[in-house]
């Protein structure tokens, strides 16, 4: 089964023969060891707490794996955040403000460590950018990248698909063949790239990933794989048009050597999650926990986060997420991680 889905893979264009033929004899990698996914409770949700939190899974993180969270040659590192669904559905800023202050302990300095979002409005709208009101905002001196800009693209870097160019991947459609200027059978050469954010493999000696979930539609799971591939490049949202090219992107693009080479860990708050409806934020069906989740394996959170919404699903009287929507198996295939959540370690950090 997983050398006929990286067949499949291949045929329409999302993985390379090279990378079916290196694959193809990894078939008992799912009898693998899994990565530990480190869990805080926080006693309350506030700056204080996830500040003592933080510290703790990340130094349980180095205790474990023996990789530091230290200065290299590039002496920078970048942070991830979401804030796509907008306000009330955003990496919190506490959160990102611990992750700062333990990053600033190791030895990195304020201004070296630089956050990436895609969109300017939100990013302002969920206080990432600073408000055109005050003029404030909690990240003074941390440099922000606005992916939407173009700046931050290289020519170099990309992913090459042969699907059609871009729409708004939230206040748009799934359905985008009546968008103005999109045509269907396009076959520009820049209507098939999306270009990576580069800062984050090649300005940083590595970065994290810090998404918020949410239900998608198409990609059944808005979280740490999506957070790290289509809302980390430019022209993605054109793979919204099939539940069969959007969970193929995300798993191909996410087995990006570079970009796997120094992406350290995601680390996710479960303060506010929304298990129906989204990506669009509806608070009728979002869930706050006490918790924050560290791991190196995306699809074993994400899968984590997939039971947990259909948990809630089911007791609020709605239907499971589609299990034809195939974005983490199509990503465990390709070597990112594990959907085996009933093998799951959780360690429990104090």
């Amino acid at each position: 089964m997983r050398l006929l889905t990286l067949l499949f893979l291949c045929s329409v264009g999302f993985v390379s023969p090279l990378l079916v033929a290196a694959t193809a004899g990894q078939a008992g990698s799912k009898g693998a060891p899994q990565e530990p996914v480190w869990e805080a409770l926080l006693p309350r949700i506030d700056e204080e707490s996830y500040v003592a939190k933080v510290e703790a899974l990340i130094s349980a993180f180095e205790r474990s794996t023996g990789r530091k969270l230290l200065p290299g040659e590039k002496k920078k590192v970048g942070v991830k955040v979401y804030t796509d669904s907008g306000p009330g559905m955003a990496t919190p800023v506490p959160l990102v403000k611990a992750v700062i202050a333990s990053l600033e302990r190791r030895g990195f300095d304020h201004k070296n460590i630089f956050l990436v979002g895609l969109n300017a409005l939100r990013l302002r709208m969920t206080g990432y950018l600073p408000s055109l009101v005050s003029g404030s905002t909690p990240f003074a001196g941390n440099p922000v990248y606005v992916l939407e800009s173009g700046r931050y693209y290289d020519p170099v870097w990309f992913y090459d698909s042969p699907l059609p160019q871009r729409f708004d991947p939230i206040f748009a459609t799934p359905d985008a063949g009546g968008v103005k200027g999109v045509s269907p059978d396009s076959t520009k050469d820049e209507d098939r790239k999306s270009f990576l954010a580069t800062p984050l493999f090649l300005d940083a000696d590595f970065w994290i990933n810090l998404p918020v979930y949410t239900d998608h539609p198409t990609l059944a799971i808005n979280g740490a794989l999506v957070n790290a591939t289509l809302w980390n490049a430019s022209n993605t949202a054109r793979f919204f048009r099939s539940p069969a090219n959007a969970p193929a992107a995300v798993a191909e693009m996410s087995a990006i050597p570079e970009l796997r080479q120094t992406w350290m860990f995601t680390l996710a708050s479960l303060e506010h999650y929304q298990f129906i409806g989204g990506p669009f934020f509806n608070s009728l069906y979002t869930v706050s926990e006490p918790l924050v989740w560290l791991s190196n394996d995306p699809v074993l959170m994400d899968a984590l986060m997939r039971d947990r919404m259909n948990e809630r699903r089911k007791k609020n009287g709605f239907e499971p997420i589609n299990e034809e929507i195939r974005t983490l198996e199509f990503a465990e295939t390709l070597g990112v991680g594990s959907t085996r959540t009933k093998d799951a370690k959780i360690v429990r950090v104090e």
